[in-house]
């Protein structure tokens, strides 16, 4: 999952984006709203977190201009108008929660977790194929029987490929999902990440279940059963 903040309090935003990154969301933060702006325009994010007191674009247009564009990216109001018009106005202006300041972070991560679990395409808590199961709610993955133990950017890669199983998903894809824009390490982290997880999803098992499709990137699918030759 990848989410973007926009706030101008960098202390306050870094806070924010530290707690979501150990909770292993990609986050990406924009200073202001015409930043922010930009953010939207060229990335793909699963969920806006949103002030409204910001330079150049204020929220409120802001949150105006992304209904226009992006009518079911969900946005998480995040400032310190309380009044009860204002929470009011920015619902009816497409705001899908509105948490003031000062917060709770805890609070923060469950209305987080609940706006990414009622998004317009159907998000169900387990993510199932063949016998691998990916649960969003307690983050346990499992195939068959047994549990497998994911870092946060293996667990992250694995329910992205696992969101549309059989769909090819290029590198450039996984890594603006996966990773967030702040990322500047080896060209192949794509790669390395999937070895990692291959060996931990599909070593032992007869149908290997990740896949490379040559030239193009990465998928979920079943493939024939490994045949061991019997022993003479």
């Amino acid at each position: 999952m990848r989410l973007l903040i926009v706030e101008d309090d960098p202390k306050l935003a870094e806070f924010v984006a530290r707690g979501l990154r150990a909770e292993h969301y990609a986050v990406d933060l924009a200073v202001d709203g015409r930043e922010g702006q930009n953010n939207i325009n060229s990335y793909e994010y699963d969920l806006l977190i949103l002030d409204l007191m910001l330079p150049f674009i204020n929220g409120s247009e802001l949150l105006r201009r992304v209904r226009q564009s992006h009518p079911s990216l969900p946005v998480l109001v995040l400032t310190a108008r309380d009044a009860i018009e204002e929470k009011v106005k920015h619902f009816e202006a497409g705001a899908d929660d509105y948490l003031t300041k000062p917060f709770d972070f805890a609070e923060l991560v469950v209305r987080v977790k609940a706006l990414l679990r009622r998004t317009p395409i159907e998000r169900t808590d387990v993510l199932l194929f063949s016998d691998l199961e990916l649960n969003r709610l307690s983050r346990e993955v499992r195939r068959g029987d047994k549990r497998i133990e994911l870092t946060g950017k293996e667990y992250a890669l694995l329910e992205y490929l696992l969101s549309s199983p059989c769909r090819v998903f290029s590198r450039t894809m996984i890594l603006d999902h996966v990773w967030d824009r702040s990322f500047e390490g080896v060209t192949n982290i794509v790669d390395v990440y999937v070895r990692h997880l291959r060996r931990k999803v599909d070593d032992g098992y007869p149908v290997k279940l990740i896949h490379t499709v040559r030239g193009v990137g990465y998928c979920v699918r079943e493939s024939e059963p490994t045949i061991t030759p019997e022993a003479e």
